[in-house]
């Protein structure tokens, strides 16, 4: 089952669930207008499985536009959870190879703060590269939707653009190399309803597109990542509080070459089959 946010014809923004994959069914028909009411439910797959037996408003999936489905959330992240990304850090950042190596082995994960819901860029809108930096690149990532009581809830697809260089000139740089315009998309759709142990047995992928044809592409399975998502979760939310919720993205295991970068008008596919396609192009900001 997976729910979203969505642009109806008529110009309304509704959260939506999609039984059937082809048509989205609009929740705002039964009195829902946010996605964190579904969330903050007890059960939010038994609630999307009921509207089953419901025809309510349905719209085509081609008819609709869809949105990031955030709302007040905080995006965070979590850095060097794949040994794939623990590799590339330290090549990129020599002169702190060994923070990256400790924080790897470390009980503590390293987190932290992406965006804004309100500036998190929405599917099929342009993600961005600075224009300060030399060398940019996705980072494709499986993000856990959390509720105000700390409960995954769901899971996402999202991509933590990075200035690649300015991160690894000094690890100070971080916030800039991580935190700007256009820097962090999400979408397209929330599955609800799968365990940790079910969601690690799925792959990511993701290519980049560049006149026609893909110049990079990867593939990475989540059952890499080395930490489990409750302790990552834990750790989100000590001496923290969400009361929107947030969203986790978890880290990447699909890394570039060195001498790769993104240019403007590219475009950035990251799918996990069991959630969807999440696909932006490339500008620069």
């Amino acid at each position: 089952m997976k729910l979203c946010r969505f642009l109806t014809p008529q110009g309304t923004v509704s959260p939506g669930v999609t039984l059937d994959g082809v048509t989205v069914l609009e929740l705002a028909v039964y009195g829902v207008q946010t996605l964190r009411e579904v969330l903050e439910l007890e059960d939010p797959l038994r609630y999307l499985e009921s509207l089953a037996e419901h025809t309510g408003r349905a719209h085509r999936l081609a008819d609709v536009r869809l949105l990031a489905p955030v709302e007040l959330q905080e995006i965070w992240a979590a850095g060097v959870t794949y040994e794939r990304s623990r590799a590339a850090r330290t090549q990129e950042s020599q002169n702190a190879a060994t923070v990256y190596d400790r924080v790897y082995e470390a009980e503590r994960p390293e987190l932290f703060f992406k965006s804004l819901a309100e500036k998190v860029v929405d599917p099929g809108q342009a993600i961005g590269i600075r224009r300060d930096a030399r060398n940019s690149v996705p980072e494709p990532e499986l993000a856990l939707v959390i509720n105000s009581r700390g409960r995954i809830v769901g899971h996402t697809l999202g991509n933590d653009v990075t200035a690649r260089d300015l991160e690894g000139d000094n690890p100070l740089y971080l916030p800039q190399a991580k935190i700007y315009d256009r820097s962090c998309a999400v979408g397209p759709w929330v599955r609800i309803g799968a365990t940790e142990n079910e969601v690690r047995a799925w792959s990511i992928r993701s290519a980049v597109h560049r006149s026609g044809r893909v110049v990079f592409s990867g593939e990475a399975p989540i059952r890499s990542v080395h930490r489990s998502f409750s302790d990552l979760v834990a750790f989100l939310h000590r001496s923290q509080v969400f009361p929107h919720g947030a969203v986790l993205l978890t880290g990447t295991g699909i890394v570039p070459p060195p001498d790769f970068s993104l240019q403007p008008g590219d475009r950035v596919r990251v799918e996990i089959p069991e959630i969807g396609l999440l696909e932006n192009p490339v500008i620069q900001v």
